[in-house]
């Protein structure tokens, strides 16, 4: 990351029309769009809408009815499909690449009514009715309250929208740590899910070799002192600049490529570096401070638990108990098929082996050697090795 920063110092001290850094390559038009524009611009229909949860956060979430192809009996008949991303993305992780390699793209074209949502406090989701994003209380959350709000007012909102009273649930990373969260503590909610398809799941983190490991090593105090109380890797110019001046430039891509890897593990062979400007002008998205925190308190801790709050007062007063409860996946009662990596350093193996026989209405599970964290999102193979396994699944159903 330093070798990044000084070359786009270098870059824009000496500007990008002397040619030192090699031929710049043309850039992908979604560079600068944003999610409707990226689902429209390969032909596919769009519907934006606002979700508002219960504490006020304004979520947008998107929709795609249908594929280019098979618009003939309506959306609303068609199963329903919800694609949540993981830690420090957005919904734009699922259709970054080609239509024939990106989840939401490939299932709309397969029949089926995909959703992507997004979680509080990144780019498209940065709104709320009481706080403005300036102010230290919008950023007072993780991914409990991602469980416990962003996913109950979003799955409600789709149910009363397509009149479906089942869908199906296909979350990654963080997206499969919220769902454990919610289906284990909302029966109601879990009701409400056909099957839940995990990539890359993340319940303990004990074991995880990914720079997360070395933000666990700071002191809280520290922690905020480093990144404040607030926004935590938003999108910004200086991201923008790195994907649209450095990281197109030929010379670069090995180290934007491995730049990318560096929380997840690195598999290089398996990334279609021509779409790299486009994932690094959308990621990161952003969190909190305080999720970060949360994600550093379970690799210390090595349990699946509720944030904790700092003191055992502090914690009474949210929990009613002195010390942050834990979450029970076994509690999860909904069908669930698994994908892991071998080689993933965020969902490191050794924790999946811990969580897989936690769960009790496990249907299927496939771990793949080669595959990083990343790879169940942007792998060229994504679609032979998960993607057509889940369109198959959900045609059973």
């Amino acid at each position: 990351m330093w070798l990044l920063l000084t070359v786009a110092s270098l870059i824009s001290i000496f500007g990008t029309t002397h040619g030192l850094f090699g031929k710049s390559t043309p850039l992908s038009p979604e560079v600068t769009m944003n999610i409707s524009q990226m689902i429209t611009f390969w032909g596919y229909p769009n519907e934006e809408y606002d979700v508002v949860t219960e504490d006020g956060y304004i979520l947008e979430i998107n929709r795609i009815p249908h594929g280019k192809t098979n618009s003939g009996n309506g959306g609303s008949q068609r199963p329903v499909v919800f694609l949540q991303h993981g830690l420090l993305a957005s919904a734009t992780n699922w259709i970054a690449n080609l239509p024939n390699n990106s989840l939401a793209f490939i299932l709309a074209d397969a029949g089926y009514d995909v959703w992507l949502g997004n979680s509080r406090g990144n780019t498209w989701a940065r709104r709320n009715i009481y706080y403005s994003p300036d102010s230290v209380e919008f950023w007072a959350f993780s991914f409990d309250e991602m469980a416990k709000y962003d996913l109950p007012a979003t799955i409600d909102f789709i149910v009363k929208k397509t009149g479906q009273e089942k869908l199906h649930y296909v979350g990654h990373s963080q997206g499969t740590t919220i769902g454990f969260i919610a289906f284990s503590t909302n029966p109601e909610l879990a009701e409400r899910i056909t099957t839940f398809y995990a990539l890359a799941p993340v319940a303990t983190v004990k074991y995880t070799k990914s720079l997360l490991n070395k933000l666990a090593l700071i002191p809280t105090f520290l922690f905020k002192v480093i990144f404040g109380d607030k926004v935590f890797f938003p999108h910004d110019y200086f991201d923008q600049f790195l994907a649209t001046e450095v990281c197109t430039r030929e010379t670069f891509k090995d180290i934007c490529s491995n730049a990318l890897f560096l929380i997840c593990g690195f598999d290089i062979k398996n990334l279609n570096t021509s779409r790299l400007d486009v994932y690094l002008s959308h990621n990161p998205a952003g969190t909190s401070v305080q999720n970060m925190l949360h994600w550093t308190q379970a690799i210390k801790s090595g349990k699946f638990q509720a944030f904790n709050w700092g003191s055992p007062t502090q914690n009474i007063i949210h929990y009613n108990q002195p010390t942050p409860p834990y979450y029970e996946v076994s509690d999860m009662h909904v069908p669930i098929a698994v994908w892991n990596g071998g080689n993933d350093w965020l969902a490191d193996p050794r924790d999946v082996g811990m969580l897989l026989p936690q769960l009790p209405n496990l249907i299927y599970h496939k771990e793949i050697p080669p595959y990083n964290h990343l790879d169940f999102i942007w792998a060229m193979n994504a679609p032979q090795e998960v993607y057509n396994e889940i369109v198959s699944m959900i045609a059973e159903n």
